[in-house]
């Protein structure tokens, strides 16, 4: 008798296909380029064979998925194809962990994504019932989000078309949206946008109708970005009462408890930006208010500076601090000494970061509105007040094949997305008319990238290379040009956003239907579901144990490297675990192109970070999300001389952040036998030490 029947997990019988094991195997033979149809056909008669003669060891001679597996195991590692057989292990122990996970949350995960992507989906994504139970599985969180943003589709037969594309692209990682958008597209409420800024004015009257405002946009999972330049300082005359002003700061802080109060939507916590201008007489107490422990943690905060005040600093000269409300010099400061205080803080803190809003407004694309003066919580989106953006990320390292970029699924993807984009507009549920009125007239959009770094890697290019910045410029050239013929094609079919006559379009193009339609995000939790880098960001650690349950870590290795380890034959469990240690491949024995390879975030130059992140803003339309990740011995001048590259180079802000200086961190790298541990919402790449959950 030969072996007819298999064993589920689940317990249920079925057919015994042994094309099913030939398919894995050459799945497991592509995965390291041992690619053989013949070979594989070999071992699968050989596979059969051990099944047969192993059959009466088997309950009621059937063997179960594992018993199958368990022979498929032995029979690999006796054959010639060592690295296949180390790859069906490692792959196969994944899958376990991944049960295990998905046991334990009650979730049925029919696209087989990773531990870390379930234990993400589980926590923030998956709709649940009245009880907590989660109702939906990943194929049904992708059509339900596709199904929402094609409905504003005016044609039926388009409606169904997009809805097929929308989700095959978000069901094969392709492209992702922001967190909003896959939490509440097609549930009641439908808060679809990322990010808003709120104006603050001064007075009572507008800073608590603004704090209310942030409220209910903090509660559907939006983040809020705030100038307070506007506010009189410390110590001035409140001519209602006679009394005298507290300053923007302490009002801050009341921001900051609210946001703390409110956890997001019940599925994340809050994000905020604080911008206060250089001129502003309270501008010392801004930036040095986060050097108190735990002081305003739901804040990034940025100090918004112009080309006058940088002149001063190169000129060494000094820099008049205004009254807001009179107009008045109240005092002048040597820019130098203020400078410095900026880069001791942020080499203290990680706060402030820098926005160079002469910068911002020389971009700005409909300059007939006015300035901007604000940006989101992490940067990357400069808006007017009361405008919101939503956003989405393209999956690079689904553009490369044997690499290459391939330009023809890159431009489908970019097209498919700014049309997806453009809808979430109109399928938005806005928490309030002066959102809906903004978000509709100047229709901004942000579509990004994500899994950059594993991009260059997958092209055979060192991230800290010139060749990286040429791939950098001419990628994101391509992205943004394609995503603005897109939205001509757009504006043509559906006509101008309202505010055409005000922008910068008028005179350059005949239709255009968004203001603005690129952006470089930090990604954060969408990049953990499509399993790749964040935004634009270096790898920060080649091994590490991450946290997957209170008190239960699991050991993690990028899966590029570990592909490649098999590969070129220097894999091997020690060596990942010695790397974990650090990190980083630095000082292990590895080829010298591997190490280059997958240089991580510390072991990369300040100034090739500033220049990736140049590289892009150069062809983005709204502003770039990066961090200048430093290592824990960087000086204060190393500090300062990245701000000024960042001016010369015009980017539109800068982050820096000084690893180890916040007590608290989402990732700390090991030393000796002590292994690099992550938490749960470690994204692979920036946000270690910022406030940062897109």
């Amino acid at each position: 008798m030969v072996v007819s029947k298999v064993r589920k997990r689940d317990g249920s019988i079925e057919h015994f296909d042994p094309l099913r094991i030939s398919a894995a195997l050459i799945k497991a033979m592509d995965a390291v380029e041992e690619k053989s149809l013949r070979n594989s056909k070999i071992l699968t008669d050989k596979i059969v064979k051990a099944l047969n003669w192993k059959k009466d060891s088997f309950v009621e001679g059937i063997p179960s998925v594992e018993n199958i597996q368990d022979v498929v195991e032995e029979i690999l590692s006796q054959s010639k194809f060592q690295r296949t057989a180390k790859a069906y292990l490692l792959h196969r122990r994944s899958r376990k962990n991944a049960r295990e996970l998905k046991r334990f949350f009650g979730i049925k995960d029919d696209l087989k994504f990773d531990v870390n992507a379930l234990r993400v989906l589980q926590e923030r994504y998956l709709l649940r019932d009245r009880e907590g139970k989660i109702i939906e599985t990943p194929t049904q969180l992708f059509r339900r989000v596709a199904k929402a943003i094609a409905s504003v589709e005016k044609h039926y037969d388009k409606r169904m078309e997009y809805e097929k594309r929308f989700f095959s692209m978000m069901s094969n990682l392709e492209f992702l949206p922001n967190s909003p958008t896959l939490m509440n597209a097609g549930v009641k409420h439908g808060q679809l946008s990322a990010c808003f800024v709120l104006p603050v004015e001064d007075s009572l009257k507008s800073i608590f109708s603004t704090l209310e405002n942030a409220a209910f946009i903090q509660q559907t999972g939006g983040g809020t970005g705030f100038n307070f330049s506007h506010i009189r300082p410390k110590g001035d005359i409140v001519n209602s009462t006679k009394g005298v002003a507290s300053g923007p700061v302490s009002f801050m802080k009341i921001y900051d408890e609210t946001t703390e109060t409110i956890k997001q939507g019940g599925k994340r916590r809050g994000a905020n930006m604080g911008i206060l201008h250089i001129s502003h007489p309270d501008i010392v107490e801004f930036i040095t208010v986060k050097q108190r422990q735990k002081e305003m943690s739901n804040f990034n905060i940025s100090v918004g500076v112009d080309d006058k005040f940088i002149r001063a600093v190169l000129k060494n000269k000094d820099y008049d601090l205004i009254n807001p409300r009179t107009r008045k010099v109240v005092e002048t400061i040597n820019a130098n000494l203020l400078f410095d205080l900026i880069c001791n803080s942020a080499w203290k803190t990680g706060d402030p970061g820098i926005v160079f809003l002469d910068e911002i407004n020389r971009k700005n694309q409909v300059p007939g509105l006015g300035k901007i003066e604000s940006t989101n919580p992490c940067g990357e989106v400069p808006l007017f007040p009361y405008e919101s953006c939503n956003l989405g990320s393209i999956n690079l390292t689904k553009v490369v094949h044997r690499k290459k970029i391939n330009w023809n699924r890159l431009e489908r993807l970019v097209r498919d997305s700014i049309r997806f984009l453009d809808n979430v507009i109109d399928a938005n549920v806005y928490p309030f008319e002066e959102l809906h009125r903004m978000a509709k007239s100047n229709r901004r959009i942000g579509l990004g990238v994500m899994g950059f770094a594993e991009m260059l890697i997958l092209l055979d290019v060192s991230y800290e290379s010139p060749e990286s910045l040429k791939i950098a410029s001419k990628l994101m050239k391509f992205i943004n040009k394609t995503a603005h013929s897109e939205s001509s094609i757009l504006g043509n079919e559906r006509g101008n956003f309202p505010n055409f006559h005000k922008s910068v379009w008028k005179k350059k193009k005949g239709f255009m239907r968004n203001c603005a339609l690129t952006t470089i995000a930090p990604t954060g939790t969408i990049s953990i579901i499509a399993g790749c880098s964040s935004g634009i960001e270096p790898l920060f650690a080649i091994a590490f144990m991450r946290e997957v349950l209170s008190g239960k870590h699991l050991f993690e290795v990028n899966r590029i490297f570990e592909k490649m380890a098999i590969e070129e034959g220097f894999h091997s469990e020690e060596l990942m675990r010695k790397i974990a240690s650090s990190g980083s491949v630095g000082r292990m024995k590895v080829p010298g192109r591997i190490k280059k390879l997958f240089k991580t975030a510390l072991e990369i130059s300040p100034e090739h970070h500033i220049k990736i992140q140049s590289a892009f803003q150069r062809y983005t339309d709204n502003a770039v999300s990066k961090t200048i990740n430093l290592p824990k011995n960087a000086t204060e001048k190393e500090v300062k001389n990245a701000y000024l590259l960042a001016f010369k180079s015009r980017c539109k802000g800068i982050t820096v952040y000084r690893y180890g200086s916040k007590p608290e961190q989402v990732l700390y790298l090991g030393k000796g036998k002590k292994m690099a541990r992550a938490q749960m919402d470690f994204t692979g790449g920036t946000c270690i030490g910022k406030v940062c959950q897109f």
